[in-house]
């Protein structure tokens, strides 16, 4: 067993529609993006803040093309993935980079319908899963 790790879940609500696209190879990317927000006690008053994380996902084949048909913004996602960073040079010649999650695995929180409870029967099952290695067709929606 390896000893190494590099493992991201994060729960969250999608800040934008996701965007997909094709390589030239004709593989589907998604792109898309999840704010997690926490509550915390500051101050000896015990203010409770709010700080929200902002995390850019990417995935890729089915799972973007499944991420991009039923996802839309503020939709609740549980996201599984690992952490890549990338670099590039900007067209000024300085080396930039970007962390993001690449998504091996996504469910669906929300009820399928917006008018329903979530859990709600007649709502569909909320823990809709969408893994990279299952068919559409087996999708439970």
């Amino acid at each position: 067993m390896s000893k190494d790790l590099n493992k991201v879940m994060l729960i969250g609500r999608l800040g934008a529609d996701p965007e997909m696209r094709y390589t030239a190879s004709g593989t589907a990317v998604t792109n898309f993006r999840v704010a997690c927000t926490r509550r915390r006690r500051a101050g000896q008053e015990g203010d409770v803040r709010e700080e929200t994380d902002w995390f850019t996902v990417v995935a890729w084949d089915k799972l973007a093309e499944i991420t991009n048909s039923y996802l839309n913004k503020g939709s609740k996602v549980y996201v599984e993935g690992r952490l890549q960073t990338r670099s590039w040079d900007d067209q000024s010649g300085q080396k930039r980079y970007a962390t993001e999650v690449v998504a091996n695995d996504m469910i669906m929180l929300d009820s399928r319908r917006g008018d329903r409870a979530e859990g709600d029967e007649a709502g569909g099952d909320p823990m809709s899963r969408a893994g990279g290695m299952e068919d559409i067709e087996d999708m439970p929606f």
